[in-house]
């Protein structure tokens, strides 16, 4: 069976740890400014995407660093398209002078997560990546929640889509993540972190699974996935 794991890099001083989380996935989220993120950091990760046959994509959050994009803002819907516009083109300027593409667009934090219920948002991101992006080509396809609001309004401005379920996170019972801010958020078993992949895509209406870089045991929740992935048929 074929499926996409993704990870979101470009946001840890630890370079070392980011290329060893890079040798497991298929698709790199890439920090392009906002909520973490810089001209190295980026240039850096999408060279080790290039040398790993992994996908390139945008990363774009709040422009919150102090709180790393995991708080929600106060914006418009005006400020959301101008801010995604401006990081997505951040990513694609050190991209194009490294011969790549920007194939995918991730929201991050808060903002996919109000993008997850909020639909004038999600139509704000899906905006500024019709606007900015399919000029050049090809559309980028844009992650978001499985079963949310997000991936309705992006299908319905003639967008392409992948419906993404997370490994290391748990889920409400309303198929929403469960905030960071209570116990029991994150999954940091590789075994468990497997299972919940390995259900997930099953239950279908999944198209890529996400781990978090900055998740404890990263590399192995990773490697684990893949594996039990891989028997899945």
């Amino acid at each position: 069976m074929t499926f996409d794991l993704n990870c979101d890099l470009g946001e840890l001083d630890d370079a070392a740890l980011e290329a060893r989380l890079m040798t497991e996935i298929t698709s790199a989220n890439i920090a392009c400014g906002g909520h973490a993120g810089d001209e190295e950091t980026m240039e850096r990760t999408v060279r080790l995407a290039l040398a790993h046959g992994v996908g390139v994509g945008a990363h774009p959050g709040y422009p919150d660093r102090a709180n790393f994009g995991r708080l929600d803002l106060a914006m418009s819907a005006v400020e959301i398209e101008q801010t995604v516009v401006r990081q997505i083109g951040r990513l694609e300027a050190v991209a194009a002078r490294l011969g790549a593409t920007i194939v995918h667009v991730k929201p991050h934090g808060a903002l996919y997560n109000r993008a997850a219920r909020d639909r004038t948002v999600a139509r704000a991101i899906g905006v500024a990546v019709r606007d900015r992006l399919a000029g050049g080509g090809a559309c980028p396809t844009l992650f978001g929640l499985a079963g949310s609001a997000m991936l309705d309004v992006w299908r319905e401005m003639g967008l392409r889509v992948a419906a993404e379920g997370y490994a290391d996170r748990r889920y409400e019972a309303d198929g929403t993540l469960r905030s960071r801010r209570l116990p029991g958020a994150l999954i940091t078993l590789p075994a468990e972190a497997a299972a919940q992949a390995v259900r997930l895509v099953r239950a279908g209406g999944v198209e890529t699974i996400c781990v978090h870089g900055d998740t404890p045991g990263a590399p192995e929740i990773l490697r684990a996935c893949r594996t039990a992935l891989q028997s899945v048929g």
